[in-house]
């Protein structure tokens, strides 16, 4: 089992995670492995951390944007680099646990499967425990997606070779939601309930953004799925109202 998996992190201005991040792909117990770190234009530390790491390990790579264009582009331009067999995505305020690769390849290799995810826990803005835990769901079908994004983007591994390369759509929020859409119309995904990854949550409330959210969300139904003016609205009020019930 020594198939490569290509990890996708688009980085801006993430100096004080970035650390913790690399470190979280280097200690995996499943060396086959590149991580492709993409520099979304970054004013801080955060070059100058990638580029040391890549000096003493050539797993590592640096790339970066000629201007700042959102994590959507610094994705693709990773997937266009990369070299894997397999594509993972781990943003730089992220980290993983030990296992995660290996487990959840042996998880893909023995049960055919070919998009899979995996349960992750909350870490606060200092990388301590939160004691909260998302769980995966078994099994993910396109239409069940629809209705609320179950699939967190730290914990997402996809095959190239039966997929091949698929982008993100440049969309500046919501895009890797957009992606699983549409890797979910060729194939269903399935969930590793293990927890193999930690989620990084900020000080900063996100309340002010979450019309914003629900813009994209609209966007991705009515313009890249292509869903009806009636689907769409459907499909908007069911995600707020499962958003609203989780919240309660």
């Amino acid at each position: 089992m020594n198939d490569i998996v290509s990890i996708i992190t688009p980085v801006h201005n993430s100096e004080k995670y970035l650390l913790a991040c690399i470190n979280s792909v280097i200690d995996q117990t499943y060396p086959y492995w590149e991580h492709i770190l993409v520099d979304d234009c970054s004013t801080d530390n955060s070059a100058r951390i990638i580029k040391g790491f890549a000096e003493k390990d050539d797993r590592i790579r640096y790339l970066k944007l000629s201007e700042n264009s959102g994590a959507g582009v610094a994705r693709n331009r990773a997937i266009e680099e990369s070299k894997g067999k397999y594509i993972a995505f781990l943003d730089s305020d992220d980290q993983w646990h030990p296992e995660k690769l290996k487990k959840q390849i042996v998880f893909m290799q023995e049960n055919r499967c070919h998009f899979t995810f995996t349960a992750y826990d909350i870490i606060d803005s200092e990388g301590n425990p939160t004691g909260k835990t998302i769980p995966s769901k078994k099994r993910v079908t396109y239409k069940s997606a629809l209705y609320k994004n179950p699939i967190g983007c730290l914990t997402v591994i996809y095959s190239v070779d039966y997929f091949g390369k698929q982008y993100m759509p440049t969309i500046r929020k919501r895009q890797d939601y957009a992606l699983w859409l549409k890797l979910l119309k060729k194939s269903d995904a399935y969930g590793l309930n293990e927890c193999l990854s930690s989620y990084r949550t900020g000080n900063q409330s996100i309340s002010s953004n979450k019309l914003k959210l629900i813009q994209y969300e609209w966007k991705i139904y009515r313009e890249i799925e292509g869903l009806s003016f009636v689907k769409s609205i459907f499909y908007l009020i069911s995600a707020i109202l499962i958003k609203l019930k989780n919240y309660i």
